[in-house]
């Protein structure tokens, strides 16, 4: 059960080439990255990743999970998505059990590969905790002391599977054609001028990220585990969201594998949220494990700002961190009302195609669209959404440039957001628990 990102990996590092299991389907979760089955085009896992005389296996709805077990005769279900609550994973137990399977997760020790370079693992207990900022100011840590960094991000694997068994993206050239959501895995690193390796097959893609480096940073996409066994694992914990820790999977094995943890957005959350975000991370972490604080700083070039100043703005945000991160906002939002909009336009009632189910689909939003763009589709959805709802500016809270894939009327006024240690700073981190 996947959603073309961790359950490919888990074939190849685990099950591809046991000759006492076979793998007969793949599910695709529904609504877990929202759209990025049709996007991706994956009808088939192709024939090509598997052993020879295998052939291609069927990539169908997880909601036909009852009939493929009775169907297949099927022994087994392996849960392989992430960011979702515990209760969603035992409902998916159940309907495994029910129809006669045993139900298993594969853990660290059977998924996580061995790799000749040292490897930082920066991992959350949710999607959109700020772990790029993190990987990056670590980058920028370990770029300072003379040390070549690859970055390593988790699976965005759409379109043409055999194509992109292993990626490398180290300039703007690279990111042509990717969707929104690829583009904000891979563009900020690559702006910072950082080689981004990811891909499908994840052994030969930590085998060419080691070959070129001394040290491979995981930047672990939603709130994954890690695909490498880390040699030292910083985990992050919300506290815009500080119960999260002990609410999701695979979030909270993470946090009780961490080396460190570090509790991000304090300077924009209560001093009641930052105590229970402290607390879980506190609780759950192993015991020799330090619970650091940081904020999550959000700017706007200065030119730009008089954009924003009086007008009626509409913000524009990370897709996944709205979506199923379950965040109500990001940087955008926060930088439209610290530099003086007059209003935040709502987009709702001018969204257009997948954009209106989008935001049906999540009720939580107010005033906020997330930059949807699994498809050129999307892109035309959320290029006409913002083109009818007719604001002064668009501000947007994205890791990309947004004015460089969407063309509207309005101009784009890009929010940048960056990590600021409180009680500690990247080299230090990195010292206490790597050799440098």
């Amino acid at each position: 059960m996947g959603a073309a990102g961790r359950d490919f990996h888990d074939y190849f590092v685990e099950l591809r080439d046991d000759p006492d299991r076979e793998v007969v389907a793949f599910t695709r979760a529904p609504g877990q990255n929202l759209g990025e089955t049709d996007a991706a085009g994956i009808a088939d896992f192709p024939a090509e990743l598997t052993p020879e005389g295998r052939g291609a296996i069927p990539v169908v709805p997880e909601a036909d999970l009852a009939d493929l077990v009775a169907e297949r005769d099927v022994d087994t279900v392996y849960f392989s998505y992430s960011d979702v609550t515990h209760e969603h994973v035992m409902h998916a137990a159940s309907r495994a059990l029910a129809a006669g399977a045993d139900f298993e997760i594969l853990g660290p020790r059977s998924v996580q590969v061995d790799v000749d370079a040292p490897v930082v693992a920066v991992n959350a207990v949710r999607t959109g905790c700020g772990k790029s900022q993190v990987a990056g100011a670590f980058a920028d840590e370990l770029d300072a002391r003379g040390l070549d960094v690859a970055v390593v991000r988790e699976p965005m694997p759409y379109g043409d599977l055999v194509e992109k068994r292993v990626e490398r993206f180290a300039d703007e050239t690279d990111l042509a054609g990717l969707t929104v959501e690829e583009r904000e895995e891979y563009e900020q690193h690559v702006a910072a001028g950082r080689v981004v390796y990811a891909g499908v097959d994840y052994r030969a893609v930590f085998d060419r990220a080691s070959e070129a480096a001394d040290v491979v940073l995981w930047d672990g996409g939603n709130n994954e585990l890690a695909f490498a066994r880390p040699d030292y694992h910083v985990v992050l914990v919300d506290a815009l969201r500080p119960d999260h820790g002990e609410r999701y999977h695979p979030g909270e094995t993470n946090l009780r594998r961490a080396d460190a943890a570090l509790v991000t957005k304090e300077n924009a959350a209560t001093d009641d949220q930052i105590a229970e975000a402290t607390d879980v991370a506190a609780r759950l972490a192993p015991d020799d494990a330090p619970v650091h604080h940081a904020d999550s700083v959000v700017s706007v070039a200065e030119a730009e700002r008089e954009r924003i100043a009086g007008a009626d703005a509409l913000v524009v945000e990370d897709g996944p961190t709205l979506t199923h991160g379950g965040a109500p906002h990001g940087a955008g939002y926060v930088a439209a009302d610290r530099y003086g909009a007059a209003s935040l336009v709502d987009p709702a009632p001018h969204a257009v195609g997948e954009l209106a189910a989008v935001l049906e689909e999540y009720d939580h939003l107010n005033r906020v669209l997330p930059a949807m763009g699994y498809s050129d589709a999307q892109v035309a959805d959320l290029e006409a959404t913002i083109d009818a709802a007719d604001p002064d500016v668009v501000v947007a809270g994205t890791p990309i440039d947004l004015a460089a894939v969407v063309d509207v009327d309005a101009p784009v006024v890009r929010a940048h957001y960056d990590v600021e240690f409180r009680d500690t700073d990247a080299g230090a981190l990195l010292e206490a628990g790597l050799d440098l």
